[in-house]
């Protein structure tokens, strides 16, 4: 028998705009009080204590109704992910880490949470942490979010002081502590199992696996690592219910999201919408447009700098969800949607982004430490022009041989934006090279 949900989707063809009513950020732009008083005003912390005493369960149940997928890039089934931490125990404690390193160029989502919102993802740690069976959350920032960092230990001492979370939590028998460790700016470490070891003091280089973190994690026990968002939002779906997320959206790509526009628009946001919404639309209602009109668009990043590059022919249709990104040969990653025109110089755009990626590179796999570096040579070369066409097909070759050959994702998010515009802008490439032939004959 079909849900409420799944019926609505049946008949659901237009995604956005969302309604102030669905809105899960209330204080997305900071202009009401983000501590404890406005955050309960606002409706968090509402009958929390109930929430856990209809145990973690019936909060794995309501994580897989909504169809939440994690908001950190990966898209991994949420409630499937929680569950793996339901096995007996053996006498370790469990741990919840949350991902807030936000280290992907162009997104800012994370942060906005963390600096206007901080007792969402405060809840979101307890009713997550109690699904789970943990002892305790530890919430990874990166080293530049000194504001957010602050305002979080400032939510964090509110939150024991009012008794929501330490000894009793919410008064529901459950004991747990969060904490709060701060990074040195590392981009690496928004990997998962480099942020464990950066937590344990470690450098903070990827992990084999398996093991994986739900087997051995933080400090050798059974530790799960969720994103900020996808965190935060677990309180509305449990008040509101997973079949109301689930309303939004297409199938398997379900609930609201935050983007974050920025690059060549008028007004550069972030915005919390519904998933599917058509990515010209999104622009259009919340960006006021591209600068110079719709017809000057060049290109658009969809979903942070790692994932590739597409051209104005596919941003006519696609919508901003994983499936329809994907159909595209791209992905919705973290969602940063980075806009460029035509003043936009392609080329040294993806260039610029893969001196991030050499730079960030911890070295540990060969083909990232060396193919990213050629990459970055190449790239050079083509931007002056001083290149030969047959090397369009070398980068593209030394892309495939780097992609999906490393322990960790960075090496994949270095190879996508080459591959973006080896796929849609080789003729831009030959034309450089073309010209800077001619010039010098």
């Amino acid at each position: 028998m079909l849900c409420f949900a799944q019926i609505l989707k049946l008949t659901h063809t237009k995604y956005g705009p969302l309604k102030d009513e669905d809105r899960i950020f209330t204080n997305l732009y900071g202009r009401h009080d983000w501590r404890v008083k406005g955050a309960k005003a606002r409706g968090d912390w509402y009958k929390t204590k109930e929430i856990i005493l209809k145990g973690p369960q019936w909060i794995v149940e309501e994580m897989k109704k909504s169809g939440l997928r994690g908001r950190g890039g990966a898209g991994f089934p949420t409630g499937m992910k929680w569950s793996f931490m339901h096995k007996p125990s053996d006498g370790r404690p469990k741990y919840l880490v949350v991902n807030a390193d936000e280290g992907e160029p162009g997104t800012c989502k994370d942060r906005e949470i963390m600096r206007h919102d901080p007792h969402k993802l405060i809840e979101g740690c307890l009713i997550g942490g109690f699904c789970m069976g943990a002892r305790a959350a530890y919430i990874y920032i990166r080293g530049e979010f000194y504001n957010e960092a602050s305002n979080m230990q400032l939510a964090i001492q509110e939150a024991y002081k009012e008794g929501l979370i330490g000894k009793n939590a919410c008064g529901s028998g459950y004991d747990f502590d969060v904490f709060i460790q701060r990074g040195a700016g590392a981009y690496i470490c928004g990997e998962e199992t480099a942020l464990i070891e950066s937590i344990e003091g470690k450098q903070g280089k990827p992990r084999l696996k398996p093991p994986f973190p739900a087997d051995v994690g933080l400090f050798g026990c059974p530790t799960t690592v969720s994103n900020v968002e996808t965190v935060a939002v677990a309180p509305a779906i449990c008040r509101r219910g997973g079949e109301w997320f689930a309303s939004f959206g297409r199938t398997r790509n379900s609930g609201t999201k935050l983007f974050n526009i920025s690059g060549h628009v008028k007004y550069p946001c972030t915005v919390e919408e519904e998933m599917s919404i058509p990515l010209r639309e999104l622009i259009e209602r919340h960006c006021g447009g591209v600068l110079g009109g719709w017809d000057n668009l060049l290109a658009i990043i969809p979903g942070g700098s790692s994932t590739p590059v597409i051209p104005k022919s596919v941003c006519e249709e696609v919508l901003m969800d994983f499936d329809s990104l994907v159909q595209a040969k791209t992905a919705l990653g973290t969602a940063a949607v980075i806009v460029m025109n035509k003043q936009t110089d392609i080329i040294r755009a993806i260039h610029r982004l893969m001196e991030f990626y050499k730079h960030e590179s911890c070295g540990q796999c060969t083909p990232c430490r060396e193919g990213v570096g050629w990459m970055n040579k190449i790239l050079h070369r083509f931007v002056e022009g001083n290149a030969k066409v047959e090397e369009i097909d070398m980068i593209w070759e030394v892309s495939k041989q780097i992609e999906g050959h490393t322990i960790c994702a960075l090496a994949d998010g270095a190879a996508w934006p080459v591959q973006g515009l080896v796929r849609h802008f080789r003729p831009q490439i030959e034309e450089r090279i073309r010209q800077r032939e001619a010039s010098h004959s």
